[in-house]
């Protein structure tokens, strides 16, 4: 975390500052202190010798990162601390009695049970993941990223205050009108998360982009040693604290709101969040001078869409003549027409390297296509896990109080991978590139699912219900609900493998002027999942819940097996990916070109050239 002095020097000047860490700073660190005075003055690129003998590591994280992380924070604060307990809401009945939910040895509200549970739960999955489609479409193409988020919190706030009304004593006492209620809470809730989520990854690792930072550079530090500042590295770096962020927000929401509904009741575990969430538009506000502001650029994804039809075109006609092979990506790039003479479409005002940014956005893209066989695994922990504790002995602990194991874990593992693991591996010439990180995340998911099913199998081994556990009137089994600990661990370590590592593939690989839209995809892959997991409900329910858990193992592994022989090669095409600069894009109004348009226009004037060029 950075001192107090250097967060101070930060506000005068709103420059980007390298951050030390105090006391104990690791050699893949850099700060101002520990570089030499003489590589102060400029940026100094590496030569190809260079790259290939210095020694990598990442650039420090500034201060406007920190804020954009403290609103992620503040946000899955109250998205977790408010969806933790939709289980029990849906699920379980209202204690007798109780016109809030509490009271009962287990909380409850609408009494619909455990399939009902899950499909609702699963369908707030698929929701909350589709609508960043729209989100990100709106951010790249009309109102850029930080008027689309301000936006967007205002949307969600709404659905957080229906929350807050269907768990009213008056209200919660009425199932019908409190399910409506919940219903529409959701989907509004829905479509701010969808604004939200899209817009604010790629903003904060972009804090990371000024000042030329947005390429390789040499640094000499203090000890001597000459070293390359890689911007992917940094990336890297920024997503791991990003998602530390997130689930500190994760842990204290869910640890708060489990207890609030366990002994005071829904309408408090659904106001604390509320009221939290009033400070994201206040840090936004209050920031917005220090931010890197990229302007939206039209309606890219159109020009997209219609760059790879007439590539799938080109290439038809190729084969049907049987003409040289060309590229896919390379026969449809401005100068490959002109030499053909061939006369470009009006819609083509980009050149070649935006063509280029492209394709690796495509890639990008294919890489995504695994990850809902992925996030059908990982979504077992919003509902069945929680299911599966409260037919266990939680030791008078509210039985969603468990799922917190995971971002607890992520907590403690996430500076540990910054820290030591990944410096470790670089030091030892270990290659641990992304392919390889989010294989092992699909490895490990399996691994949890295993766990998961040993556990359901001595639930059902142990219970008076036999292989009906969750029946109503069933008394726990004297299993301690702690035996779900590896479960969560390894679910843990598969999020900073495959979820840390796609978030920060969908930012690094992007075109410039689509990263909301990249990273909306990425998420959009949790909304497939949810879809999928759909097609399973019915094993979420008693006597099949083994077989559930062992199914779910089954398809990760597999698909571990499969995602890695289908991008192995993409490893060795990683580095020259990431060196295809920024191309010159023409918008109805501008060409955006490079660093000019990374920055805020409080905080930089475009260039005079850009200008002419936009004219």
């Amino acid at each position: 975390m950075p001192s107090i002095r250097s967060l101070a020097d930060s506000l005068p000047n709103h420059q980007q500052k390298l951050i030390s860490v105090e006391n104990n700073q690791q050699p893949d660190e850099l700060s101002l202190d520990k570089i030499n005075p003489s590589s102060k003055s400029g940026v100094e690129l590496p030569s190809e010798d260079e790259l290939q003998t210095l020694r990598r590591v990442p650039g420090s994280v500034n201060l406007a990162a920190y804020l954009i992380a403290l609103v992620e924070l503040v946000e899955r604060f109250s998205y977790y601390g408010s969806t933790v307990v939709f289980t029990n809401f849906i699920q379980r009945p209202l204690p007798p009695g109780s016109v809030t939910g509490a009271g009962g040895l287990q909380s409850g509200a609408l009494n619909m049970g455990q399939r009902a549970s899950t499909g609702i739960t699963t369908f707030n999955s698929f929701w909350v993941y589709v609508c960043p489609l729209f989100g990100a479409y709106v951010a790249d193409a009309h109102l850029g990223r930080y008027n689309t988020i301000i936006i967007s919190v205002i949307i969600a706030l709404i659905g957080h205050l229906l929350l807050v009304v269907c768990a009213l004593p008056s209200i919660i006492v009425k199932p019908n009108s409190s399910l409506a209620c919940f219903l529409c809470a959701i989907i509004i809730m829905g479509i701010g998360t969808g604004g939200f989520k899209p817009n604010i990854s790629p903003l904060v690792a972009e804090q990371s982009e000024r000042e030329g930072t947005s390429k390789p550079s040499v640094r000499t530090l203090k000890s001597g040693e000459r070293v390359v500042v890689d911007p992917a590295l940094t990336a890297e770096r920024i997503y791991l604290y990003f998602y530390l962020m997130i689930n500190v927000g994760a842990l204290v929401g869910q640890i708060g709101m489990v207890y609030a509904e366990k002994y005071v009741g829904y309408w408090l575990a659904f106001l604390l969040p509320t009221v939290l969430f009033l400070l994201c538009p206040l840090v936004l506000i209050f920031g917005k001078r220090l931010y890197v502001l990229r302007p939206p650029t039209g309606s890219v994804f159109a020009r997209v869409l219609r760059l790879w039809r007439f590539a799938i075109s080109k290439r038809w006609r190729a084969r049907r003549h049987s003409s040289p092979s060309v590229g896919f990506w390379d026969a449809v790039k401005p100068t490959s027409l002109e030499k053909a003479g061939e006369k470009k479409p009006s819609w083509m005002k980009f050149d070649d390297q935006w063509v280029d940014e492209v394709r690796r956005g495509f890639e990008a893209c294919r890489v995504f296509l695994w990850f809902p066989l992925y996030w059908i695994t990982y979504n077992q922990m919003n509902n069945n896990l929680t299911s599966q504790a409260a037919t266990m002995n939680t030791h008078g602990l509210p039985n969603d109080i468990l799922s917190n194991l995971d971002p607890l874990a992520l907590i403690i593992l996430l500076p540990l991978c910054d820290m030591v693991f990944y410096p470790a591996l670089r030091r030892a010439g270990i290659n641990f590139s992304p392919i390889k990180k989010i294989t092992a995340g699909f490895f490990t998911g399996s691994l949890a699912m295993i766990s998961a099913a040993v556990t359901q199998h001595y639930i059902y081994k142990g219970s008076s219900c036999g292989r009906f556990a969750n029946k109503d009137g069933c008394e726990p089994v004297s299993i301690s609900v702690w035996v779900q600990t590896p479960s969560y661990l390894l679910l843990a370590i598969s999020e900073i493998l495959a979820s840390v590592t796609g978030l920060e593939y969908a930012f690094t690989l992007a075109p410039k002027n689509m990263r909301s839209l990249v990273m909306s995809l990425f998420l959009f892959q949790s909304a497939i999942a949810s879809a999928i997991g759909e097609a399973f409900n019915a094993l979420s329910e008693d006597p099949l819940l083994v077989w559930n858990y062992g199914t779910m193992a089954l398809i990760a592994f597999l698909a571990g097996i499969g995602f890695y022989f289908s991008h192995r090669a993409l490893d060795a095409e990683h580095s020259e990916l990431l060196k295809i600069g920024e191309g010159l894009f023409r918008s109805t109004s501008a060409i955006f070109e490079g660093p000019t348009s990374t920055l805020s226009p409080t905080r930089e004037k475009e260039s005079q050239e850009t200008k002419k060029l936009g004219r």
